[in-house]
């Protein structure tokens, strides 16, 4: 199988999850799209020294969530949603997953880059600590704490709505 071969039969295996994460991180479909683009040419650059190639997902990880970061500290794109596409106003119904989820999104979005890229990969990506201080490039210490201040954050975006919603212990339980 040629590089190319290799490398196609990984981009259509895992480009849907990688999107996800990129999507997680940046709250933008273009914006995703363009961060997965840019993140599997890196890829594609990098793919003969990968030794392992059950690695590629990592790496593509790694690549997301430190272009990811960039972008937000180079202010490369602007995080202002317009008028037409803000949340509306929370009702009285609870139980609308819908709402619910929105909440949620929200709480994420307002996260600075690296405490959302920490959460995006330890509860959505179900990434373990090191697993995520490797994708994030940074000690465990920092994933725990940027994991912590990050929570701290959703609960106090979601107040007492936090206990209504269909959320982690971690988040609801103070």
């Amino acid at each position: 199988m040629t590089r190319r071969d290799e490398f196609a039969e990984f981009v259509t295996g895992r480009s849907g999850a990688l999107h996800r994460a990129a999507y997680l991180m940046v709250g933008d479909q273009a914006l995703a799209q363009d961060l997965v683009q840019e993140t599997l040419v890196k890829t594609y650059a990098a793919w003969p020294r990968l030794r392992d190639k059950g690695n590629a997902e990592a790496y593509c990880r790694k690549a997301i969530t430190t272009t990811a970061i960039s972008w937000f500290r180079r202010k490369s794109w602007s995080h202002e949603r317009t008028t037409e596409v803000l949340p509306a106003g929370r009702t009285s119904g609870h139980d609308d997953a819908v709402t619910q989820s929105q909440w949620l999104w929200d709480g994420l979005q307002q996260l600075p880059p690296r405490q959302r890229a920490a959460i995006v990969l330890r509860y959505y990506e179900d990434l373990t600590e090191v697993q995520t201080a490797d994708a994030m490039g940074c000690a465990v210490g920092t994933v725990k704490s940027q994991v912590s201040a990050g929570i701290a954050k959703l609960r106090e975006h979601l107040g007492d709505d936090a206990d209504l919603l269909p959320l982690p212990d971690l988040v609801v339980n103070r």
